[in-house]
This record gives structure tokens, C-alpha cells and sequence, in this order.
């Protein structure tokens, strides 16, 4: 059966929260203050969606790669038994039926508030397509097998975290919003950049995968990961450029800024673990500025 926190780690369920304050993030920035009401209860509702989604993305992950764990992450909940493949599996369809159920009711808590139920359609879309990246990414036998295309298989992965944001935004009928569609471009940069240097911290344990390291070497992977952590920071600038935050709160996003052009050193240096970690730093410290630059 496994202990609670074997089943927390298999659910790598510490990382699912980023979800579920990104649904929150979107609702803020559509909003421009903390959602209240009927607002609450859908962003609460999608934020459940989106947690138990990665919850079931995570584990269908070690369930794919169990004999390839076996040999390099034997300490895992499956590959150590410690949770069974019977089990697992039961789990993966049962956390991604509390998605789509999450996503019906805040659907129904929606239609009271619009005569045009049409409108909330973005959100189903979004759902469908996160579920779309998550099929292509894993399945190589019938679909595209993004896992193993290297630099595509980043993509989709860094795209389904951004959108996160521009879910929470279209749960409130603003899909499009001009904050959270600059947070859904800057999210996905940054992960993005994070995800190719995760791959090279991961070259000596890929061995039999295509991952993008693995395709151009560390040290090309590297330099394209600093490249689009340049492009992320022109992505920072822009959205006060065109007005869609006061140019006043940029000084909000010093302390990102500052910690992302730290990342070069470690990036030079090879020291992919510390580069992850500044990265990932850069990219809360940036969200937080951008919350308070909507909200100021």
C-alpha cells in the first residue's frame, strides 16, 4: 500500500502547488485583487483541478518509467514496490477524474454567472490541451512521444506549466488578459531555460533517452538555456513598455532580474544544479513582483 508520504512522493505532490498558485496568480492578475465569492469558489475549484492533474501526470511518469527508475532511481515508491503498480495505476485514472470533476462543478458555479456559458469555453480548452501535451509527451508508441524529442518535449512541458496562469484567468472569463498572458510568456521561458539545464544535470542517469543534452552536448544545451533566459528578460521588460503594468513597479522586479543575470556564472562555471536552483528563485522572486505590480 505504501506510507503517506510514499504516495506524497510518488504524487511529487510539494511541486503540484506551483499549480495551484498559478491558477491563483491568474485569478489575481484578471481580477487585480484577491478573488471573493462565486471568483473564490471557481479559482479554488481550478486550482484543485490543476493539482490533482500534475498529482496524476507525475505518477503516470514513474509508472512509464519504472524499468528505467529501476536502474537509476531504485529509492522510488514503485521500482523499491513500496507502492504497487496495481495501485499506482488505480491512482493515476483516480486523480485525474478528481480533475475533470473539479473543472465540471467550477463549470456549473460558472454558468449562474453568465447568460452565455460560451464564454467559459477557454477553460475546458485549456484543460483539453494541457490533457493533449500530457498523452503526446508520454505515449512514443501511438503519438508523438515528446519525452524523447528533445527540445519539443521541453516545450511542452514548460508550455503546460505557464498555462496554468492564463487557466485560472479564463476561469474568470478573461482568458486573454494582458497580465496573465505576459505571466503564461514569461512562466514558460523560464521553464523552459530550467528544463534544459535540468537535462544536462541528468546526462550521466539519461542514458537510452533523446533528450536535448543529449542531442547537442552540455555545452551547446547550456548556452541555449542562457539565450532563452536573455529572451525571458526582455519578456520581463515588455509588458511595461506597452503599459500593461505601470513602469513605476518595475523596480518591483529588481530582485528577479537581479538573480537571473546571476544565473551566467553558474551556467559558465557548469555548475547545472546551482543554475536550476537560480533559476527557479529568479522565477518566484519575478511572480511575486508582477502580483504586487498588478495589485499596487
Amino acid at each position: 500500500m505504501g506510507t503517506v508520504r510514499d504516495w506524497l512522493d510518488l504524487f511529487r505532490a510539494g511541486n503540484c502547488v506551483s499549480g495551484l498558485v498559478g491558477v491563483f496568480l491568474g485569478a489575481i492578475l484578471t481580477l487585480e485583487e484577491f478573488p471573493s465569492g462565486d471568483n473564490l469558489r471557481i479559482t479554488t475549484l481550478l486550482g484543485l483541478s490543476v493539482y490533482s492533474f500534475m498529482a496524476s501526470w507525475n505518477a503516470l511518469n514513474d509508472y512509464l518509467d519504472l524499468e528505467i527508475d529501476k536502474i537509476n532511481r531504485p529509492d522510488r515508491p514503485l521500482p523499491s514496490e513500496r507502492i504497487s503498480q496495481s495501485l499506482a495505476k488505480a491512482a493515476i485514472i483516480f486523480t485525474c477524474l478528481i480533475s475533470l470533476i473539479s473543472l465540471f462543478l467550477a463549470g456549473q458555479i460558472a454558468n449562474t454567472m453568465t447568460d452565455n456559458f460560451a464564454d467559459w469555453y477557454p477553460t475546458i480548452a485549456i484543460w483539453l490541451l494541457a490533457l493533449g501535451l500530457l498523452i503526446n509527451y508520454e505515449d512514443d508508441r501511438i503519438l508523438l512521444g515528446l519525452k524523447n524529442k528533445g527540445l519539443p518535449g521541453n516545450l511542452a512541458i514548460s508550455v503546460s506549466v505557464g498555462l496554468v496562469v492564463l487557466f485560472g484567468a479564463a476561469g474568470l472569463f478573461d482568458p486573454f488578459n494582458e497580465r496573465a498572458v505576459s505571466l503564461f510568456l514569461i512562466g514558460t521561458l523560464y521553464n523552459l531555460s530550467r528544463e534544459i539545464i535540468k537535462d544536462v544535470e541528468d546526462m550521466d542517469g539519461d542514458l537510452g533517452r533523446f533528450t536535448f543534452a543529449m542531442r547537442v552536448g552540455a555545452e551547446r544545451a547550456r548556452l541555449v538555456s542562457w539565450s532563452i533566459l536573455l529572451l525571458t528578460l526582455v519578456a520581463l521588460l515588455t509588458p511595461f513598455v506597452l503599459g500593461v503594468f505601470d513602469e513605476i513597479n518595475l523596480i518591483l522586479l529588481t530582485p528577479g532580474m537581479f538573480t537571473l543575470l546571476s544565473v551566467k556564472k553558474h551556467i559558465v562555471l557548469e555548475e547545472d544544479t546551482a543554475a536550476s536552483r537560480m533559476i527557479k528563485t529568479s522565477m518566484t522572486l519575478t511572480m511575486v513582483g508582477l502580483i504586487l505590480a498588478a495589485l499596487i
